[in-house]
């Protein structure tokens, strides 16, 4: 069995006051699974598994009350190796650039103008890494609040959740999925994995009381004087821009998909980018069960672009970087009905 490392929320956690883009990108950069993605002899990206066996031995319910509690972008560990993901364990980061360009009514860093320097982490929440399978594709993101590269200074960041269906999708082009803020669960599409599917359900319900929406305070805080109103849109979208090529191939590896849109393989510099477009609503309503839940949606607005022109597919990025939950607030404007934040009060 693998070494978990510690998937508890730690003294590292705690110490958390921000971080610099260009850290947690050298340490993304830092070991990647092909020196050169690609390139003839490199060995395969590795594929790690997600059984109910990992689960219940790696903690689970610590590592969900963690991902809530810690700010950190970087968890290195006593042995500066990170912790092996319960859940999306296989993954490819990207480096770019958030930037809104609509007129909008929210606030930090989805005000209208707005431009922030991003991380991402593309994954899948299974096992299962290729297309044609069933899969279900996630995008999580962290935004820092400056245009500098080389900014010296540590920065508390803003980190995003979005995927396709829980239960899985059989999306073959990263160009189709549509990655939300409150995906759909299909939960029988997952096959043998409905135990494992249950079991996180049930405990991101007991830790976080919401298991399958995640709010966007966090960027609508990111930047915003103290004394002014959070505004957040309830619901985001990121599609794949148009005008995206798309990317052949039978049982493709998602990862070779995201980094064949920015690389040529074998060739060590970027080409082009991966754009996705920033879409929000407010107007969303949630029907049926939890086996089987459908989330419909109104007036979708195009509001900006997330623009991504580096990539790598690393140990550090699949093992080290950490992207935080963001609790569920009973009113997402307000820090005062924030519900994970309450329990640690009450105990």
């Amino acid at each position: 069995m693998p070494d978990f490392g510690i998937e508890a929320f730690t003294e590292e956690d705690g110490a958390y006051r921000g971080s610099t883009f260009r850290e947690v990108l050298d340490a993304l950069n830092a070991n990647p699974y092909q020196r050169v993605w690609g390139r003839e002899n490199e060995p395969p990206l590795p594929v790690y598994e997600v059984t109910l066996r990992s689960l219940l031995r790696g903690m689970f319910r610590k590592a969900t009350e963690r991902a809530v509690d810690s700010k950190a972008d970087l968890r290195w560990g006593p042995d500066r190796k990170g912790f092996r993901r319960l859940l999306h364990p296989n993954g490819v980061c990207l480096a770019g650039e958030w930037r809104i360009t609509a007129p909008t009514e929210y606030s930090g860093y989805f005000a209208t103008g707005s431009v922030a320097l991003a991380i991402g982490r593309y994954s899948t929440c299974c096992t299962e890494t290729r297309r044609g399978h069933t899969r279900s594709l996630a995008l999580v993101g962290k935004l820092f609040p400056t245009t500098d590269r080389e900014h010296t200074a540590p920065l508390r960041t803003a980190n995003f959740i979005t995927q396709e269906d829980i239960g899985g999708a059989y999306t073959r082009f990263i160009n189709d999925a549509e990655l939300r803020n409150a995906p759909d669960t299909t939960v029988l599409r997952r096959g043998g994995g409905v135990p494992i599917l249950l079991l996180t359900g049930f405990t991101f319900g007991r830790v976080d009381k919401q298991p399958s929406i995640r709010q966007l305070y966090a960027i609508a805080e990111l930047g915003k004087p103290a004394e002014s109103p959070t505004r957040a849109p309830e619901f985001m979208r990121l599609i794949v821009h148009p005008d995206q090529p798309r990317i052949a191939g039978d049982d493709l590896d998602f990862r070779d998909e995201i980094l064949a849109q920015i690389f040529d393989r074998g060739d060590a510099l970027p080409k082009r980018t991966l754009t996705f477009n920033i879409e929000v609503t407010d107007e969303g309503r949630t029907t049926g069960t939890a086996l089987r839940q459908r989330r419909t949606f109104a007036n979708w607005r195009h509001i900006g672009h997330l623009t991504f022109d580096n990539a790598v597919a690393s140990w550090n990025g699949d093992s080290v970087i950490h992207f935080n939950h963001p609790t569920w607030r009973a009113d997402r404007n307000d820090p005062a009905t924030a519900t994970r934040v309450n329990r640690r009060k009450v105990r």
